[in-house]
């Protein structure tokens, strides 16, 4: 058992020990009784970014909901605090009970992104857990993941014991049915409990397939090592999102966090077809709620909550066929109450007939547009439908309004892109700043958020090679030179960190081997800039004996095995 005495003397010592102490609203504390299923829902990124994700709130209203299970919760620790758990052999504990991982029935990840895979290692060795599920005995705690990331499972396969494909709000519910029916039964195997787990549609096993290679290193087979699992993993669907669970006694953090609002998610999925978005193939189909079903959600949570702001939750909010009802509905019932209202992925130029009415009645956190090409040839290419004049025209409405400030999303890199196209990029956000001067004679501050295109598995462009960072780096700088304006500020996403991304999103089983081996190496919170050591990666790939360039910089043959073929999207 953890001495809490000494340990909360330790907390004084780090930075933020708001982050471990738990204690929070509507945090809930139960019983550990022996016939209870016991799970941890861990998240690799530190408390901040954890809490602010709805899944894992999602699942802990569902899990806690059940009186045969408890669910508890833990965050990847920062540097400072990982430290104090190692100088004082102290394991990784969950904030509800302080009890290791190790302690757990079952440990659940979150996938969020691919850089996260460091901490991921980092948080098992901490909690004392064998980190490759060849490792672990029948007694060990059994350790799945879920999320956006999980699409292509294969370089996280040696280090986890089952991977949930799709929507969890159903799966979970079947995952402790099969546990708990194993457990009562008198099952000790991990090896049978892993065969039962197989048979859960959406579930896949990567201890029960196997993966032959050729001689170019290109996959030969994916194949179910005996006659138990399915051929194709297929992703698993809430059909109906209005009857979905929604948590309404969401906890209500002890310090600040990233999106510290109360989320109501009013759509999943996304009806437009970019050719390079992941995100649009794998929360397919596109489903909404019900305007009286989000005006009921509010209502419930923000009483169990008192959130001071309201956030619709979606890819992208505008085509929410109720969205102007719900404005209405929200700010009529709300506004007197001093509860703002913010809709952070409304991108407005799809909106714009309803333009006017919503940036009157929405908090002024921000004005987003989503080009991602600054030609209407490339736009067209990857299936990016926007018209420029109705942006312009949604930048103009929006200006008139008493907006400021325009962030601007691009990708440079894409399929087929030529220096006229990155050309138009300088020229588009000029012209957007350029507007709000028939306002007011200046001009508007404008943020261009520019990303590496990586091509992410089951898209459109999966097979498509990513630019050589060599040829990212000469596009950037040309784009800069291209821009003149101070109104204009050009953000560039790590190039280096978008090719290990693209190693990881991309890339097969072997791959895990420099995971592992960057995290032996000191790997930790790999998505933050300051943390980031692509020197580091690079030795490790090297190490492993694995060329980036393999993974990255090669268009893919249509003939050709790709890692995540044993995926399928339905």
């Amino acid at each position: 058992m953890i001495d809490n005495d000494k340990l909360n003397e330790l907390l004084l010592t780090v930075q933020k020990p708001g982050r471990y102490v738990g204690g929070e609203w509507n945090a809930v504390r139960k019983e550990w009784t022996p016939e209870r299923v016991k799970m941890l829902l861990a998240f690799p990124e530190v408390y901040e970014v954890g809490m602010s994700y709805l899944g894992t709130r999602i699942l802990y209203g569902i899990l806690n909901g059940r009186d045969d299970c408890l669910a508890e919760r833990a965050f990847a620790p920062w540097g400072d605090f990982e430290a104090v758990l190692r100088n004082n052999n102290i394991p990784l504990f969950s904030l509800e009970s302080r009890r290791s991982l190790r302690e757990f029935d079952i440990i659940g990840f979150s996938f969020a992104f691919e850089m996260t895979y460091t901490n991921v290692i980092n948080m098992l060795d901490l909690g004392g857990v064998p980190l490759r599920s060849a490792e672990r005995a029948d007694g060990d705690a059994l350790v799945i993941a879920g999320g956006p990331s999980v699409y292509n499972p294969e370089p996280m396969a040696d280090f986890i014991d089952a991977f949930v494909i799709g929507d969890g709000e159903d799966v979970i519910n079947e995952i402790v049915e099969v546990y708990k029916s194993h457990k009562n039964s008198g099952g000790t195997s991990r090896k049978s409990l892993l065969a039962e787990l197989a048979n859960l549609k959406g579930v896949y096993v990567p201890s029960l397939y196997k993966v032959e290679y050729n001689t170019d290193n290109t996959i030969r087979s994916i194949a179910p090592a005996g006659t138990g699992p399915a051929q194709k993993i297929v992703k698993r669907i809430v059909k109906n999102l209005d009857s979905a669970f929604y948590p309404v006694d969401q906890i209500v953090p002890n310090i600040g966090i990233v999106h510290d609002r109360l989320a109501l998610e009013v759509m999943r999925g996304c009806k437009y077809a970019c050719k390079f978005c992941q995100a649009t193939v794998t929360y397919r189909p596109c489903r909404e709620r019900s305007a009286a079903r989000v005006l009921e959600m509010a209502r419930a949570a923000y009483a169990a909550t008192g959130y001071d702001e309201i956030s619709l939750l979606s890819l992208s909010s505008a085509d929410y066929s109720h969205l102007r009802g719900v404005v209405d509905g929200l700010n009529a019932e709300f506004c007197p109450k001093f509860v703002s209202l913010s809709v952070p992925s409304l991108r407005v130029e799809e909106a714009i007939k309803d333009l006017p009415f919503l940036i009157s009645k929405v908090k002024k956190s921000g004005l987003t547009f989503a080009p991602e090409a600054g030609s209407d040839r490339l736009r067209a290419s990857v299936n990016k439908n926007i018209k420029i004049e109705k942006l312009s025209e949604a930048a103009l409405a929006s200006f008139k309004n008493g907006w400021r400030k325009v962030k601007l999303y691009f990708m440079i890199g894409l399929p087929g892109e030529t220096d006229e196209d990155i050309a138009e990029i300088a020229d588009l956000t000029k012209k957007i700043s350029d507007l709000k001067k028939e306002v007011d004679g200046r001009p508007a501050e404008v943020t261009a958020s520019i990303n590496a295109f990586v091509p992410k598995a089951h898209t459109a462009f999966q097979r498509e090679a990513m630019d050589d960072p060599e040829t990212l780096r000469r596009k950037i700088s040309f784009l800069r030179d291209r821009v003149k304006s101070r109104m204009i500020k050009l953000d560039f996403h790590s190039v280096d960190m978008s090719v290990i991304e693209a190693v990881f999103s991309r890339g097969d089983r072997r791959t895990g081997e420099a995971i592992y081996g960057s995290w032996k190496s000191g790997a930790r919170f790999d998505g933050w800039t300051e943390m980031f050591d692509y020197a580091r990666w690079m030795e490790s790939l090297k190490a492993s004996g694995l060329d980036p360039s393999f993974f990255v910089s090669r268009r893919r043959p249509d003939e050709e095995i790709l890692p995540w073929d044993m995926i399928g999207l339905g």
